[in-house]
Formats: C-alpha cells, sequence, structure tokens
C-alpha cells in the first residue's frame, strides 16, 4: 500500500494529497513503467548508462507545464549526448505527440504515466485529487542514483531549472 503525503503540496493554496513515498538524494532512483506511445513502454533501465533529467509537470496544456517544457528542450541541446531529458505527465501519448510537434519540441523525451501511474507511485508525486503527477524534477546520475530532487510545494509555481541544470552539468 502506498503512503499518503498531506501538507506537502498544494494548487492555488488548497491541500493535496501525495500518493508514494518522498524521494531523497541519495536513494537508488525507483523503477517505473510509463508509455512511449500507446504501444511502447519505457523503463528506468530504458535509459541505463545515461544521466536523467526527468521533469514532471502534471499536464502539458498549461501554462507552467508549457514553460518547463520548453525550457527544459532549449537546455537539453547544451547538455550533450551522456544526458536525457525526460518530461513525464499523465497527458495521453496522442496529446504529448501533438503537443511536441505543435511546440517544435525535439529534445526532450515526453513519457506518459496515464495507464498504471506507476512513476506517480514510485516518485511520490501521484496527486490523489485530481490523478495528475505533481510538478517536480528529479536528477538521476549513470548508475541510477538519485542526485537532485525537486518537490514543489504549489502546483502552480515554477521549479528552480537553474538547479537542476546544475546538478546534470556536474555529473557530466
Amino acid at each position: 500500500m502506498s503512503q499518503e503525503r498531506t501538507g506537502v503540496a498544494t494548487f492555488k493554496g488548497n491541500p493535496l494529497t501525495l500518493i508514494g513515498n518522498e524521494v531523497k538524494v541519495g536513494d537508488t532512483a525507483p523503477d517505473f513503467t510509463v508509455n512511449k506511445n500507446l504501444l511502447e513502454e519505457a523503463t528506468l533501465a530504458t535509459y541505463a548508462g545515461k544521466v536523467k533529467l526527468i521533469s514532471v509537470v502534471p499536464s502539458l496544456d498549461t501554462g507552467v507545464c508549457d514553460a518547463q517544457t520548453r525550457r527544459f528542450n532549449e537546455e537539453a541541446a547544451k547538455l550533450g549526448d551522456n544526458v536525457v531529458v525526460l518530461t513525464v505527465s499523465v497527458d495521453l501519448p496522442f496529446a504529448q505527440s501533438r503537443w511536441c510537434g505543435a511546440a517544435g519540441i525535439d529534445k526532450v523525451v515526453t513519457l506518459s504515466d496515464y495507464k498504471t501511474n506507476s512513476f506517480g507511485n514510485a516518485y511520490g508525486v501521484f496527486i490523489k485529487e485530481f490523478h495528475l503527477d505533481m510538478r517536480s524534477i528529479f536528477v538521476i546520475d549513470q548508475n541510477d542514483k538519485v542526485q537532485y530532487v525537486e518537490y514543489l510545494k504549489e502546483m502552480t509555481e515554477h521549479p528552480n531549472y537553474e538547479a537542476a541544470v546544475a546538478a546534470v552539468k556536474a555529473l557530466v
């Protein structure tokens, strides 16, 4: 049974319940199963040997999520081949693909947590009230150790882009 965490996140000041255990720096990154598209799945092992910057957004079709994904797409172009930038949301794979095409996103890999909420539960970001994943950032090294974590307290705020990118650069 997954842990319920209250008092750690809000949406426009209203409290949310996050499902799953909090991931901390130094932890071995939890595995997950998400969808690249309707038929193809991805797991943590899919990106073995790479530094992984995982940007979690509630939905690509909102302003902050759009800006967050565009920003990390720009940064991804500068981080090199040893780094993969993953954007996880519960948007359907079709919607993710359409959004990326319309936004010109070509460096970030979008992954959908819609089917089983495996990522949200494993990383403690699944929002019970909305069935979305809470905005958060995880940087995982080549050996699948968590090196940086940012759980946003307020769903509508931006993450600390500079700190996340600095954490990645320290690993490459």
